[in-house]
């Protein structure tokens, strides 16, 4: 087989069992190297784990071309900051407390986690003003994690309609 420069690839690790998806981003990642590889999937996991740029094409034309990360940070979950309470109980009070928060455009409840997400106005940077808003309330946390922004939501907005 000949050592061609721009390599095609239509869902490279489709089907694949974890450690052969972790073998073949690895030699996608080593060819990458003297080569164009060119992916086309719908795994969006696979975007942010290989790729350094990301098209998206609707209806047949071209929507988005950005890094991974520049299309996450297109997300309304984009710096959202998700809260793992200790009890469920807890929600009805966190969303109370979150709706003190200005820059906190809209809060989001899954009572299984127990989580809330407080989503962020314009991306802003809500880490600090959660947590000080939380721990003024008295709320225990368990968990917090501030969100990169999700690459399948973006995905639906940009090719829904």
């Amino acid at each position: 087989m000949h050592d061609p420069a721009v390599l095609i690839l239509d869902e490279p690790t489709d089907g694949l069992d974890p450690n052969q998806k972790h073998e073949v981003r690895t030699l996608i990642g080593e060819m990458s190297r003297d080569k164009i590889i060119v992916i086309s999937t719908h795994i969006l996991e696979e975007v942010d784990a290989v790729c350094t740029r990301a098209m998206v094409i609707a209806r047949g034309r071209l929507v988005a071309d950005d890094t991974p990360a520049g299309l996450a940070a297109r997300s309304r979950y984009h710096n959202a900051v998700s809260l793992q309470l200790q009890r469920p109980e807890q929600l009805a009070a966190a969303r109370e407390a979150m709706a003190g928060v200005a820059q906190v455009a809209a809060v989001e409840v899954d009572e299984r986690g127990p989580t809330l997400t407080a989503l962020p106005a314009d991306g802003a940077a809500i880490l600090a003003p959660v947590s000080d808003r939380m721990a003024q309330a008295g709320i225990p946390v368990s968990a917090i994690r501030v969100e990169p922004g999700r690459l399948d939501e973006v995905f639906r907005t940009m090719t829904s309609g």
